[in-house]
């Protein structure tokens, strides 16, 4: 059974079309990613998943629950973790706090996640517990984002462009813990990003998005070798 699956999703901006009938699915356990350029409707999957952009038509499926009509609040209190482009953290509260703030869902299981375990993940955040979140860089700001996520202990997360624009030190060091700890745990996660290297190592399967569509899904084996595809639709 998948943990997502969107079927003919469309979505508009007013009476401008953004998404043409939108496949994709992500089984539970899996790793997957979302790529192509900037303005390819990426963001506006994401968006339209979370309620904030409401598809006007398809199905938008979390287990065995379609939540494509549901209210962002309910689609997160169902195990749906989010970090949004941007990183939108709580800039007047200090790391500590933010993590407490969203701290939820963790009844019944076996290792939660809890502030301890966030900052044994991220060990700069224990650093900086009590400075304020408008005090970090950008990369720890974009740790306390994904952190933030884990603490509402989700089934599934979305890592919109976790690391854009970060310095590649900290963009490996953001790669290393999907790779080598959340992936390993067994958690379903949708990575949106831009590096088609990087994301063949950490993810199972990939999605290419052109113009409101996916024109591309595959393996990371065939993600590598399809250079006229990396060519066309990710610049590279």
């Amino acid at each position: 059974m998948g943990a997502l699956k969107l079927s003919g999703v469309e979505t508009c901006y007013g009476p401008s079309q953004v998404l043409f009938g939108v496949d994709l699915e992500i089984m539970r356990g899996e790793v997957v990613t979302l790529m192509g350029r900037n303005g390819m409707g990426k963001t506006t999957t994401v968006r339209s998943i979370m309620g904030l952009t409401p598809a006007s038509k398809g199905t938008i499926s979390f287990g065995d629950t379609a939540i494509q009509d549901l209210r962002s609040h309910h689609i997160a209190k169902m195990g749906i973790g989010y970090v949004p482009e941007g990183r939108q953290v709580f800039s007047n509260l200090t790391v500590l706090e933010n993590l407490v703030a969203t701290a939820a869902n963790n009844a019944g299981l076996d290792e939660p996640w809890g502030v301890e375990k966030v900052m044994d993940l991220f060990p700069r955040l224990r650093e900086r517990a009590s400075q304020y979140a408008r005090t970090l860089s950008g990369g720890e700001q974009q740790m306390l984002a994904i952190g933030r996520a884990l603490m509402t202990n989700p089934s599934f997360m979305i890592l919109d462009e976790a690391t854009e624009g970060l310095a590649p030190l900290i963009r490996e060091e953001i790669w290393h813990v999907l790779e080598h700890n959340l992936k390993q745990s067994g958690q379903a996660i949708l990575v949106i990003d831009k590096h088609p290297q990087a994301m063949a190592r950490i993810a199972d399967r990939h999605y290419v998005m052109e113009k409101g569509r996916v024109v591309w899904t595959g393996s990371s084996e065939h993600l590598l070798s399809d250079k006229d595809m990396q060519h066309r639709y990710l610049g590279v």
